[in-house]
This record gives C-alpha cells, structure tokens and sequence, in this order.
C-alpha cells in the first residue's frame, strides 16, 4: 500500500488507521495528513479517539489496520524510542517530567536519543564525550531559554509551577531535535494569559524552527488562532476537516460537540443571514 502512496510535501501520511481494543474500535479508518511546517489541530470529545492517534502516531500502539508513513518511509512496528530517533517527539496530556531532577536534567535526558556516547565513552570519558555532553548542557540551556524557562535550570521539576513544567515539557521534547512536535493538551490548566503565551510559543517553533507541529487542544481559541487546519474526531471516525473557518461553522462538529439542538439553531439562524 505504501508504494501507492502520494506523499507529495507532507511529512506524515495516515491511510486506512484504525485501531481495537478487543471489541472497542478507538478509531475507525482515518485518513490523516500533516504537511510539512504546518500547524495541524486533532480536536473531538472526550473519548472521540486523539490520544490513541498520538500513541498510534509515536509507537506506543500499533495500528490494527492501515499505514503511517513519516518523511517517506513507513513507521511499521517502530517501538517509542526507536519512533524518537526517527524525528517524532511528544508531550502528553498528564505531565510526565522526572520530578526529582533539575529542569536541566529533564532537557538533557531529552538529548539523550541525539547523543553518540556508548557504553565506553560511559566509563573512560575520552575528551570527545566530554565535548559532547557539554555542548548537549550548552544546548539544554538555550532550550530552556527559548521556552521562557531562563534562570531556571538548576530548580527541580516538581517546583516549578504548572505553566512552567508545561514549558520544559516541550523544552525536552525540542531535546530530541524532532521533525514532528506533537503536543497533547498543553495549554490545559493554565489560565488565559498563560494559554495565550504558549500559543505564541506554537507558532515561533513552527515560525523559527521549521518544526511541523500537531496538536490536541480542549482550548478553541488556542485552536483557531493557532492552527492552519483542523481535523475532528468523534468516536474515532474523522467526522470533518478544513481550515479553522470552517470547522467553526460546521454543524456536525457543533452537534458532537454541543448537542443537537444547538447545532439545529446554528444551522436556522445561517439560514436566516
């Protein structure tokens, strides 16, 4: 199936996705693409499938039907870190920081895929992998620059505050200089100044980075000011895609996300216009 596909400029290529569990299907056929340096949002009601997408996406799951195939060659049965080396990275909706080390840590960690250190260079520390490790301590600094967290280097993750273990989230995603940013949920808990500083930060990774980035966000106004297209999921099938204007006005997006009713209103009062 792969050899048919038209990749064109796109740097991921979902055919056919779907995924059981047992007699559950989580998702059900998806065709999803994600163009290269693009903003992409995955959004739908809780249960309507996003999570398992990034899992299918990053390896923890593998899908029972269909292909992903990234920057042209099929991710097949990758495991997560072997998905990483390829130039896939994540955060996930519930933070997941090593709590008891340094904000530096938890970006150098991040490196950790990139550097070529083994075993030997581990125990004899020959002049090259000191080299390496302190330019991979350079760099998790300027990460964290870069992410607002300057200063904060040496301040355990468990005390920084909500919005800031947010940042070194993506800081140690950025870590494993990826392709693809896939970010879950990040603006969720935060307040609005908050949502909109890291909305920014979305747009720069793209903007100066060149990164291409997919998001699940709960926030629509972090979705529509933010992404170039929005797919919609609902009960793991794709019920719309399309740029932010017209997801807003989709009706079938209202219903499963406010009810029928509302959506008939929707739909009257356009009819009225």
């Amino acid at each position: 199936m792969s050899d048919n596909l038209n990749l064109g400029d796109n740097l991921l290529v979902a055919k056919d996705i779907s995924k059981n569990f047992g007699g559950i299907v989580a998702v059900q056929k998806v065709d999803f693409v994600i163009p290269r340096r693009s903003i992409i949002s995955l959004i739908g009601p809780n249960g309507a499938g996003k999570t398992t997408f990034f899992n299918l996406i990053t390896g923890i799951y593998g899908p029972s039907t269909g292909q992903i195939v990234f920057d042209g060659k099929p991710l097949g049965r990758l495991k997560p870190h072997e998905v990483t080396q390829r130039g896939i990275a994540r955060t996930f909706q519930n933070i997941r920081l090593f709590s008891n080390m340094t904000a530096l840590e938890n970006v150098m960690v991040g490196e950790h895929a990139r550097l070529k250190a083994g075993l030997f260079g581990a125990i004899f520390r020959p002049s090259r992998v000191t080299s390496e490790e302190n330019n991979a301590r350079q760099r998790a600094l300027d990460l964290l620059t870069y992410v607002g967290l300057k200063g904060k280097g040496d301040e355990f993750a468990k005390n920084l505050s909500y919005g800031d273990q947010r940042r070194l989230e993506i800081a140690r995603a950025l870590g494993t200089d990826p392709k693809l940013l896939l970010l879950d949920e990040p603006t969720a808990g935060m307040n609005p100044n908050e949502s909109a500083s890291l909305t920014k930060l979305v747009d720069r990774l793209r903007n100066d980075l060149g990164l291409t980035v997919l998001l699940i966000e709960h926030d629509m106004k972090v979705v529509m000011e933010v992404s170039d297209r929005i797919t919609v999921l609902n009960f793991g099938r794709k019920i719309a895609e399309g740029p932010p204007a017209d997801i807003r006005a989709n009706t079938e997006v209202i219903e499963a996300y406010l009810g029928k009713e509302y959506a008939k209103t929707v739909a009257e009062d356009k009819g009225k216009i």
